[in-house]
């Protein structure tokens, strides 16, 4: 048999065994890449190669930015920033059927753009509006299935954790380019999943209902405004040349600290408890990347990715065909596996095959973490779908039904975003962030 079909059969394979007998995935990934390295070099150059690559995948600065936007995220869903969004989000979202569905997919694009984390806006918006919902009488599957499709918008609308470890594996894709091209596409996500809220909470009779009187609006746009502007200072920080986006995480855990403690809703004897969570949550993601290391030089070294996309190819040389089986292929995988290791083992195969067909890195990065970020709202793994349905405190069954619509019309806007690149091209070409 080939060696680079060996170590592709032993390394995927065993990815998958250990999976299935409940191993963490970084576990499975590094056991399983070290297996397949063995059929390429003896144990000890496996041993010493799997040990430099560890540390040399590690060794970026630009991955300093996710612990320090985990802080950030975590910082701020203790803060009381998410009322104050919440708040905001009413005077937008007020006029439309269903309002308070509506205000709920608003809130999330809000916190998710300043926090970064779907967990996190499912957590903290879900949290706050779910009793609200179900006071006004909305049906508490309704209103979940709304928190849950709508908390993903956070991981394309920047700054997103996932769109960094893209860039750190893709290499030379510029950051600050990725954190652009996300805006479109988790608009239009959100907006998707306003449209058929509305569709849906027409046909319920949950009507418009906008109280808020021009006092109250100035009133609570006001007090939003410092939470809002974390958004202007860090991204435009960035765009400006100000500073990096890791200069930029570390500015938003200062900014979101002292903004929660002038509200006064953070209780300083929480940070500890906050500090150790950020601690395992950047420890789960730094070890994975470390493992995924080793699988990436297996992959690289057998030229995998060259065998796979020659396979491919010899399907089909239509390119919208072989799209279409790379986002189905993507969907299946997110329903799984969690983004972050999706991100590291399916770059390296489907980028090349991508930028072969004319595919801007860019747009290959945000198409990418677009279907994983759907993932996270499908069971059997889920971690959105999981969050929002305990926040709410109902079952997962009774919440899957009424979120297919919603599935579906993000599905179409993946659509749009996998075949009208100027979805994601359109705002980094106007800013001059690609060639």
């Amino acid at each position: 048999m080939d060696m680079a079909l060996l170590a592709a059969l032993i390394m995927f394979g065993g990815v998958v065994f250990f999976l299935v007998i409940g191993t963490p995935i970084s576990i499975a990934v590094g056991i399983s890449s070290f297996a397949a390295m063995l059929v390429i070099l003896p144990m000890k150059g496996a041993m010493l190669t799997s040990a430099q690559r560890m540390f040399v995948g590690l060794d970026s600065f630009a991955l300093l930015a996710i612990p320090f936007f985990i802080l950030a995220g975590n910082i701020m869903n203790n803060g009381g920033i998410a009322i104050r969004l919440i708040n905001f989000s009413k005077i937008i979202s007020g006029f439309f059927p269903g309002s308070l569905a509506q205000t709920n997919v608003v809130s999330n694009m809000l916190f998710g753009s300043i926090s970064g984390s779907g967990v996190a806006s499912a957590a903290a918006v879900g949290g706050i509006m779910s009793p609200i919902q179900k006071k006004e009488g909305y049906d508490p599957a309704f209103s979940t299935a709304v928190n849950i499709a709508s908390a993903p918008t956070g991981m394309l609308i920047p700054p997103s954790n996932t769109l960094i470890v893209y860039a750190t594996v893709a290499g030379s894709v510029s950051i600050s380019a990725l954190f652009m091209g996300g805006y479109l596409p988790g608009i239009l996500w959100g907006l998707s999943v306003m449209i058929m809220a509305g569709i849906m909470a027409k046909r319920r009779g949950y009507i418009a209902k906008h109280s808020m009187t021009l006092a109250d609006c100035c009133k609570v746009t006001i007090d939003a405004i410092p939470s809002l502007s974390l958004i202007v200072v860090v991204i435009g920080g960035i765009l400006g040349g100000v500073f990096t986006a890791t200069e930029a995480s570390a500015i938003a855990v200062v900014y979101s600290l002292i903004l929660s403690l002038g509200y006064r809703s953070l209780d300083i004897k929480k940070l500890p408890e906050i500090f150790l969570s950020t601690a395992k949550m950047s420890a789960i993601v730094i070890f994975m990347l470390a493992t995924s290391s080793i699988m990436s030089w297996v992959m690289a070294f057998t030229q995998i990715p060259a065998m796979i996309a020659d396979n491919l190819l010899s399907v089909t040389d239509n390119p919208i065909i072989i799209l279409l089986i790379i986002n189905v292929i993507l969907l299946f995988v997110g329903t799984f596996m969690d983004p972050t290791p999706a991100v590291l083992i399916f770059t390296p195969i489907f980028l090349p095959i991508c930028m072969a067909l004319g595919m801007d890195p860019v747009q290959f990065g945000i198409l990418l973490v677009f279907n994983l970020s759907l993932g996270t709202i499908t069971p059997p793994v889920g971690p959105i779908l999981f969050t929002g349905c305990k926040v709410s405190g109902i079952s997962i069954d009774s919440v899957v039904r009424t979120l297919l619509p919603f599935f579906f019309a993000i599905f179409l806007v993946l659509m749009l975003v996998t075949y009208v690149p100027a979805i994601s091209m359109a705002i980094p070409e106007m800013m001059g962030l690609v060639g």
